[in-house]
């Protein structure tokens, strides 16, 4: 047994242990092992990842079993470790560690804990299997995995109506991606004749230029296969078209959303681009595509971002812009720079996220920003993380010093956009910059309406029925509550949260601050990152990378003015002027309609797709069902039988001359038939 085998397996293990055993172990055992086995991984990805880093380790593929021969299709159940795995690896177990023990504080009043802690372990090892395997197959196995877990995770809540519908909108929106990821294997394996990924991006420069017949149409295959390949990624990472299952997702617990967000799922189709990009490289086609569902995708997601009153929605959204920003870079092909974003996204995006659940936890689960304001000083350590975590979203830092660790990857990629040579590269940039200056503002505006100004609890119902359950009625307590109801805080005081859930902050913290200075030479420097890269199957620009450190200085200022507008727009409108975001909505009616219905993608689905779907299916029940089927299927012969039944016995009198007559009246027609035919 090596490290990686380990690091694979452990989460399943402790799955299973957790899944099948909870009525055995109990609750604490449950949440130990799991979260142990996590811990574990983690620690054991960390060394491997570092190795790479330092050029102590190479790629290599460690054997696991044979698991498929048919005919001319073979393939083993491989795990493959080089660079680009270890930094998955490295994402997927530690914020699941910290997400694991989290959750230890957040769900301990949940009776179902023990489901949710396999559930969890089971998404994390589906992951891993992801981003290990070493052919298309075994990493459509994980991909499916994970869309399976992610199903019990949203819906986990599952007497809620509103968590059923939303995991079955995951559901039902993935497989649509997926339907396009799986054709586009079919079509690998039908011109390649193998599902193994090196051998397939080998031999994919001499594919070059063929054609396919497709929809009676002759077009190129590579872009085609490439295309397919990235609607499946468009799936899974929530772009532009599939994205609406993403928001929805809130319903789960906060663990959840911090854990599908910021490490797992929706980084799965930037990790399967980047893994294939030699791929991708074949068809300029296919890029331009990536490259403009990337960048739309940025913007869109930003503008929606801007309404939200909801502070983890504002965090989903904020999750799909920043994806956006992903796949246009690697469209642009900073594929390096993809990676780093993803990398540095995972740290600040689930401190943001764990950070916002701290919030919850201290406001009695009231989620609506409009109802917080002055937290600052009753939950200062929750205050201080997401403060970490929007300096690192927001891109803080000096050029030519040092910033957090947006900085050094966002800005990374906008840079990179401005000096590629792609068709829409100056699209991809102008997007950057203005989503850049859209991610500032709503980021800093959370932060407003959540920890600063004064309180505005008492317009909460949650808060109104925390002081109900929790009140005393004498005297002196109603005197105190008319006291709190003035200054807003309905007599409630918001606490800290327990340990567990402050120590994951801690730790996420030190990545928003540190992560992007620590490692940026080897995601996206041209020799370092070519020396790192040269590890794995991504395709490093190294050319586009030196350009991209000699664009001019206003391109480099760019990210930085746009989050400063962001940051002082915010401020006035938050701060000095409080009436500005109700004028300002008023006067830009249809604008703003138009964002906070997220710009009618889900009346649309609805109209075009849900609706007609259930008057299809009510039609074929009731019309083919029962009007057709149950009529002359077993309805109908039930009937049949019911009938004959009461006419038997009609004729059964009991009376030994009427049985004689119908036997005379049968002689009579078997003779008349005979007489007849003769």
């Amino acid at each position: 047994m090596t490290a990686i085998h380990f690091i694979v397996f452990l989460p399943l293990l402790a799955s299973l242990v957790a899944g099948l055993g909870q009525r055995f172990i109990g609750a604490l055992a449950a949440k130990t092992v799991t979260t142990l086995g996590l811990f574990i991984a983690a620690f054991l990805s960390w060394p491997i990842f570092i190795g790479f880093l330092n050029g102590s380790e190479t790629a290599y593929v460690q054997p696991v079993m044979t698991w498929v021969q048919s005919g001319e299709l073979s393939f083993d159940w491989e795990l493959r470790v080089d660079a680009l795995t270890a930094v998955m690896l490295v994402v997927i177990t530690s914020v699941s560690a910290l997400v694991h023990l989290y959750s230890w504080g957040y769900m301990e009043e949940d009776p179902d804990q023990p489901r949710f802690f396999a559930y969890l372990s089971l998404f994390t090892f589906a992951m891993l299997m992801l981003v290990t395997a070493n052919n298309l197959v075994q990493m459509f196995f994980g991909w499916e995995g994970v869309g399976l877990a992610s199903y019990l995770l949203i819906g986990f809540w599952y007497k809620k109506p509103s968590a059923n519908a939303a995991a079955i909108k995951a559901f039902v929106v993935n497989r649509v991606g997926d339907l396009g990821f799986m054709l586009g294997i079919f079509g690998i394996f039908w011109l390649f004749g193998t599902v193994s990924i090196p051998e397939i991006l080998a031999a994919a420069p001499d594919k070059v230029g063929s054609s396919i017949g497709f929809l009676g149409m002759r077009v190129d295959t590579m872009s085609l296969l490439c295309i397919l390949l990235f609607i499946g990624a468009m799936g899974k990472s929530a772009q532009l078209g599939l994205h609406t299952w993403l928001p929805d997702a809130m319903e789960g617990p906060t663990p959840v959303s911090a854990l599908i967000h910021a490490a797992t799922m929706v980084t799965a189709g930037v990790f399967m681009v980047c893994r294939l990009s030699p791929l991708f490289e074949t068809s300029q086609f296919a890029l331009d595509v990536v490259t403009i569902v990337g960048a739309t995708t940025a913007i869109f997601a930003a503008t929606v971002g801007l309404v939200q009153t909801d502070i983890k929605r504002v965090i989903a959204y904020s999750t799909c812009s920043q994806l956006g920003y992903m796949f246009f870079a690697a469209g642009t092909g900073a594929y390096g720079a993809a990676m780093f974003h993803l990398f540095t996204h995972a740290f600040f995006k689930a401190l943001l996220f764990l950070g916002a659940g701290s919030v919850i936890h201290a406001m009695h689960h009231e989620q609506d920003m409009r109802y917080y304001g002055g937290l600052r000083k009753h939950i200062p350590l929750t205050f201080w993380a997401m403060m970490a975590g929007t300096l690192a979203i927001t891109g803080v830092g000096i050029v030519g010093v040092g910033g957090f660790a947006g900085f050094y990857s966002k800005d990374a990629i906008i840079e990179a956009a401005f000096a590629s040579h792609s068709t829409f590269h100056m699209y991809a940039f102008g997007i950057g910059v203005l989503a850049a200056l859209l991610t500032s503002f709503y980021s800093w505006r959370l932060m407003f309406l959540t920890f600063f100004g004064t309180p505005r609890w008492a317009q909460s119902e949650h808060i109104q029925h925390a002081m109900h359950d929790h009140g005393d009625h004498d005297d002196h307590a109603h005197d105190h509550a008319h006291d709190a109801h003035i200054d807003g805080t309905a007599g409630y005081h918001p606490h800290e949260s327990p340990l567990p859930m402050l120590i994951p902050l801690g730790i996420l913290t030190l990545g928003a601050v540190f992560a992007g200075f620590v490692f940026h030479g080897g995601f996206i420097e041209a020799e370092t990152g070519k020396a790192f890269w040269a590890n794995s199957t991504l395709f490093f620009n190294e050319h586009l990378m030196h350009a991209m450190h000699e664009v001019p200085l206003w391109v480099k200022l760019s990210s930085t003015v746009a989050m400063l507008t962001g940051l002082l727009v915010a401020y006035v409108m938050y701060q000095q002027s409080k009436d500005a975001p109700q004028r300002l909505a008023t006067a830009f009616a249809p604008l703003y309609r138009f964002f906070l219905n997220k710009w009618y993608f889900d009346e649309l689905y609805d109209a075009v797709f849900v609706r007609p779907a259930f008057w299809f299916g009510r039609l074929f029940w009731k019309q083919g069902d029962i009007g057709i089927i149950d009529r002359f299927g077993p309805n109908g012969s039930a009937a049949v039988v019911s009938f004959g039944s009461k006419l038997a016995v009609k004729m059964q009198s009991g009376y030994l001359y009427t049985y004689a007559l119908v036997m005379l009246l049968g002689l009579v027609i078997a003779v008349s038939w005979m007489m007849v035919r003769a």
